[in-house]
């Protein structure tokens, strides 16, 4: 069954909705890549809203069955008999990129497995969650993107899933608050015990976020996150030109979160850390300002400060 136009619109205009930053950072791609870049994305949304649409009524036993129809369903995209205009695209994707079935299966076997909440104890727990959900789709867009040279590909896929582990860790210390709501914490026990802070204060947003004990644990947790993207960024430079300036836009663009963190107080249950249009603006002009952050990414710059 072959993709067509319409299928293509119909990822484009999902992608649009629910991801304006990738969307937009998606404009300097290719059409090709970006068809992919697409493809993709709707492909992890979809699987993802199985996990996150749990609630009284849609109970997790159910979200394993879903997954499980989802899993199936990819089988046969992949297998060549594709349901629907998504998979149809994801079936063209894989195909003309040659993106693994593996890297695939890893992002659902980490979305089935987060339907169990489970107590992360060390940071180490962490990482191995967030390369699941998030470092399996830097892996996935790096044979989009491409690489200048065929021997660069190990070592680019290396630091794409570094980069979604600092994206994901942006992600949870975003949403400390929305995932006490839902039951959830993705912090390390051994982290919050080493700043004073307990495991089930957090579940249940006991927290003062004006608490010296969870200041110092914000400031040390936003420290490591933008550790981790001073290292991934190194891998831009290995990318195919034409991929690098949506792949700094978007990194630049999660970083930008953690400073919209610290301006909140590190209140990140009841407020949710935005970036203003005028950040996002910014961020992609200083691409055209600076051109070389597209080759080696400063440590310094203030999209990671």
């Amino acid at each position: 069954m072959q993709s067509s136009a319409a299928d293509a619109r119909a990822c484009a205009e999902l992608t649009r909705q629910h991801a304006r930053t990738f969307a937009f950072a998606s404009t300097f791609l290719p059409a090709r890549k970006q068809r992919a870049a697409f493809a993709l994305y709707t492909f992890c949304r979809r699987a993802d809203d199985i996990v996150d649409k749990v609630d009284a009524d849609r109970t997790p036993l159910i979200a394993r069955e879903e997954m499980s129809v989802y899993r199936a369903r990819l089988d046969r995209a992949l297998d060549g008999r594709p349901d629907d205009a998504a998979f149809r695209e994801l079936a063209w994707a894989t195909a003309e990129f040659g993106i693994p079935r593996a890297v695939l299966e890893e992002l659902l076997d980490a979305l089935t497995a987060d339907l169990t909440p489970t107590t992360f104890t060390t940071w180490d727990d962490v990482r191995r969650y967030a390369e699941g959900v998030a470092s399996s789709v830097g892996e996935m867009l790096v044979y989009v993107f491409g690489t200048g040279q065929a021997r660069s590909v190990a070592a680019a896929i290396r630091f794409a899933r570094t980069l979604g582990v600092a994206m994901q860790m942006t992600n949870i210390l975003r949403d400390v608050g929305e995932d006490a709501r839902r039951s959830r914490c993705y912090l390390p026990i051994d982290d919050l015990r080493r700043f004073g802070i307990e495991h089930d204060d957090v579940l249940r947003s006991r927290i003062d976020p004006r608490s010296a004990e969870w200041q110092r644990f914000m400031r040390f947790q936003i420290a490591r996150a933008r550790e981790l993207y001073r290292e991934g960024a190194r891998g831009i430079a290995l990318l195919a030109p034409d991929a690098r300036r949506c792949t700094w836009i978007c990194a630049a663009g999660y970083g930008a979160i953690l400073a919209a963190i610290e301006r909140n107080g590190y209140n990140t249950f009841s407020t949710r850390a935005r970036v203003s249009r005028w950040e996002q603006t910014r961020i992609v002009l200083g691409t055209w300002v600076s051109p070389d952050a597209l080759v080696t990414p400063p440590p310094t710059s203030s999209a990671f400060r």
